[in-house]
């Protein structure tokens, strides 16, 4: 089913709005979550036999692209990552003590930063520690991160070997003069070379970043950015927003603001990026996903299984989300923990001999109810009340009576259809998911909205 680009309805209903990679949103977490808590939680829930996911976060980065909103480190030096790597090694065993590690491994993500900040030596050391602590499935999802223009020599032979299998790489913008303006120059002839090479190599899945909206582009520079990341041939692709916000992202400072996009050329690009990758086979996964019909994601989406996490979407539902390193969130089933933001508050943590827990939230029995609700319809576009009667023994119209109310003029607007037992979203409501996620966000009320980015 194709996603519909409605104008008018996209400017009625586009406001600031969460992006609920998590219910509630990490704007709710708080200092009063501890890191007794984290070691609480992370023993109970070993009862559950969940599999695990691991994240760690690597900081580091080479040099700064000026939109950036991520926790980096910027450093030219290749001996900043020897100290971090062992504080990393003293968590994952901390951790591993902690839990039952029989439960398998289903999930790996390397993020950062730059992974490929490390060397080929540093990968497989890093890999090896965690897999003197943790079994892996043998179908595990196993990801990493890397900046193209900074890959070392023997990096991605050493990746393949040790089992990663899905590759996510930014491009942004194909046109120099956007490239200069966010102080990212890469030559597409280096884009075309590194995708032959993770193609040779045989990487399953390869994803490739864009992001609209940023200095200097406009509909006709955006096309050519499109046309040439079809003819790389992605699985995947994820189209960002900019959301210029210098007051929260100092980097961002760097730009001047005269040379962005207006908003209405910004949503012309999306509506460009939207109708040239759908004419290309991509299937509209949400809010700025595309990928191939035959990719896990899609193929998650047609089963009704797809969910969210701090990594965006996800295939693997009812797993344990552990999260390792500076500023790293962890996400179990009914609470979440995130870790210092700064290095030197992680390490100190750490060398207390406890968890670099900074904060955190445990979620109520109604949270996880309504993070049921707003998940199935992020990423499946659909709520069966039946499912959700099922799961936490409500009445859903009874239960739901306002929040149905509230969507009454969101079906008025074609973005939705209610049945008597369920929530279809319809093609026009697919860009405004966030919007009718909203409505079941108990916390949205007491939010300041200028916290998130707009939906659209």
């Amino acid at each position: 089913m194709r996603t519909v680009f409605d104008r008018k309805l996209i400017e009625k209903y586009d406001r600031p709005g969460p992006r609920y990679t998590s219910y509630p949103p990490a704007t709710e977490f708080h200092e009063g979550v501890t890191h007794e808590d984290y070691r609480r939680k992370l023993v109970e829930s070993n009862e559950t036999k969940r599999p695990l996911s691991l994240y760690f976060h690597i900081p580091f980065c080479e040099s700064a692209c000026w939109f950036c909103g991520c926790n980096v480190i910027i450093s030219h030096r290749k001996d900043v990552t020897g100290r971090y790597l062992s504080y990393v090694t003293k968590e994952l065993r901390m951790l591993a003590e902690l839990l039952d590690t029989s439960r398998p491994v289903v999930q790996l993500h390397w993020g950062g930063g730059t992974p490929n900040f490390l060397s080929p030596q540093e990968i497989e050391e890093l890999f090896d520690r965690i897999k003197e602590h943790f079994r892996f499935s043998q179908d595990a999802e196993i990801s990493v991160e890397i900046d193209p223009r900074y890959l070392q020599e023997g990096q991605l032979e050493t990746l393949k070997r040790l089992g990663f299998n899905r590759i996510s790489m930014g491009l942004q913008d194909i046109n120099e003069d956007v490239q200069r303006a966010i102080n990212r120059l890469q030559p597409e002839s280096l884009m075309r070379e590194v995708m032959k090479n993770l193609r040779d190599l045989g990487f399953s899945s390869i994803n490739i970043d864009l992001i609209y909206g940023l200095p200097f582009q406009n509909v006709e520079k955006f096309k050519r950015t499109i046309e040439k990341t079809i003819e790389l041939d992605p699985d995947r692709v994820a189209v960002f927003n900019f959301a210029y916000v210098p007051w929260l992202k100092p980097l961002q400072r760097k730009i001047d603001p005269s040379t962005l996009p207006p908003p209405e050329e910004k949503l012309s690009m999306l509506e460009l990026t939207i109708e040239m990758f759908q004419s290309a086979g991509y299937v509209y996964i949400g809010m700025d996903h595309f990928a191939k019909p035959n990719d896990e994601l899609a193929e998650a989406q047609r089963n009704g299984t797809l969910w969210r996490n701090f990594q965006g979407y996800t295939t693997r539902k009812g797993v344990d989300l552990i999260g390792i390193g500076a500023t790293s969130i962890g996400m179990l089933q009914d609470s979440y923990f995130q870790n210092y933001k700064t290095i030197r508050e992680y390490y100190a943590a750490l060398d207390e001999g406890r968890l670099a827990t900074m904060r955190g939230f445990l979620l109520s029995e109604e949270d996880l109810l309504r993070r049921e609700v707003i998940m199935d319809l992020m990423c499946n576009f659909y709520c069966s009340f039946d499912k959700i009667e099922e799961m936490f023994g409500i009445r859903f119209e009874e239960h739901f009576a306002w929040e149905l109310e509230q969507l009454s003029d969101m079906e008025k607007d074609d973005l939705l259809r209610i049945s008597d037992r369920s929530i279809q979203v319809l093609p026009r409501g697919r860009l405004l998911i966030r919007n009718i996620a909203m409505v079941f966000d108990e916390y949205v009320r007491s939010r300041r909205e200028s916290r998130f980015s707009r939906t659209i």
